[in-house]
């Protein structure tokens, strides 16, 4: 089996992957545009051949990559990055080399567009806000007399909540319209709900190898807009009803042997459109790993490795994993380097001592999204989570 990892050295933990994929007798190939001199001594281990180029964003230089491994070493049969940024680039190279193991190009919109996700919700039979085309400011007002303020607006195309406006007034609508760039803005009614996601590895029917369960206190919106620090965490146990309905998302949009990350609201009241306090609201839908340092997060809370079980499902389609040991809630905490902490480093590790994983810094390209300076850590309750939490918060008045 031939195997092209786009951008295999970042996420820094991505390495992971191919070294799993060697494991199991696979030739990968790596493109990307690190030098190979900067490249992780197990990722160098782990690659057949890896093939720079100046510029991933260069659909020519990206093309000849791949049209170079193609002539050497012959037909392709995956071409993956694991990583939102590179999607649309996969799925192109794989229609334009016909390689048929993911979606092609043309195949993109469910996976990409927020106004597309809306339809195969639909399908899944899940709810989803109610929303609207950003076109002007008049037909703006018009969806916002319909539904009320605040509303979001983003990217209909967009990663994480980069350009995400929470619009609150006119003035805020204003404001929108005289900074948000020239892509086309989905408009959404707000949401008081709770930010949770089904996470995992889908075998080729569409169903979960493995899943997981992840809770954010803290919408995205909010880190990245006001610079707050982001925690979130992965629970041990799946709630029924979201895993009854990210199994039937995941058959909507025909997810394949690949990671998925469905992000979902729960109501924390009752909303006359949407439904009950507690019913569950479609968000988002992302066919790859969990951002960040999740997929650590994901292993560390259910003592399983991902890494292994993903290359697994990619080569025999199911793992032989033991997916049935310990688990606990794993947390992570990211703090803001420009915020005075009452507790430092030392304190931290003496306060929860065998509690802590890792301490990690994050590259400026995520810490707007995940904060500077990252702790991870695991307990058995909950109410050790958002102790942990409350203490790591804690700043100097």
């Amino acid at each position: 089996m031939n195997f092209i990892f786009i951008s295999p050295d970042f996420p820094e933990t991505y390495y992971k992957f191919c070294v799993e994929l060697k494991r199991r007798g696979v030739t990968v190939l790596g493109i990307s545009s690190t030098p190979y001199d900067s490249l992780k001594k197990e990722l160098k281990e782990a690659l057949t051949e890896y093939y720079r180029v100046n510029n991933m964003e260069s659909y020519e230089e990206m093309y000849k990559a791949v049209a170079f491994f193609s002539f050497k070493y012959g037909h392709i049969d995956y071409i993956e990055s694991n990583n939102e940024y590179w999607l649309e680039l996969d799925s192109k190279l794989r229609e334009d080399f016909n390689i048929n193991t993911g979606k092609k190009y043309s195949d993109m919109a469910p996976f990409k567009s927020k106004e597309a996700m809306k339809k195969y919700y639909k399908l899944a039979g899940v709810k989803t806000a109610r929303y609207h085309i950003s076109k002007d400011i008049n037909s703006d007002i018009s969806f916002i007399k319909k539904v009320g303020y605040p509303i979001i607006a983003k990217p209909d195309n967009g990663v994480g909540a980069q350009k995400t406006y929470k619009i609150k007034s006119l003035d805020d609508l204003k404001k929108f319209y005289e900074t948000k760039d020239n892509r086309k803005y989905i408009m959404e009614e707000f949401i008081e709900g709770e930010l949770i996601s089904f996470d995992g590895i889908v075998d080729s029917s569409s169903n979960p190898v493995f899943s997981s369960y992840e809770v954010f206190p803290r919408q995205a919106i909010d880190i990245v807009n006001d610079l707050e620090d982001d925690f979130y965490y992965s629970s041990p146990i799946i709630p029924e009803d979201l895993k009854e309905i990210g199994e039937r998302v995941l058959k909507a949009f025909g997810a394949v042997k690949r990671w998925f990350h469905l992000e979902f609201f729960r109501l924390t009241n009752d909303h006359k459109y949407l439904g009950k306090k507690g019913t569950i609201i479609g968000l988002e839908v992302n066919m790859r790993a969990p951002g960040g340092n999740t997929p650590d997060m994901i292993n560390w809370a259910n003592s399983v490795d991902t890494y292994k079980i993903w290359a697994d499902t990619i080569v025999y389609d199911k793992t032989t994993e033991n997916l049935n040991l310990n688990k606990y809630y794993c947390v992570t905490y990211g703090r803001r380097d420009f915020k005075h902490y009452i507790h430092n480093e030392e304190d931290i590790r003496n306060e929860f001592k065998d509690h802590i994983l890792d301490h990690r810094r994050m590259p400026k390209i995520l810490s707007d999204d995940m904060g500077d300076d990252c702790w991870y850590a695991k307990f058995d309750t909950v109410e050790e989570v958002y102790n942990f939490m409350e203490y790591l918060k804690e700043i100097i008045s």
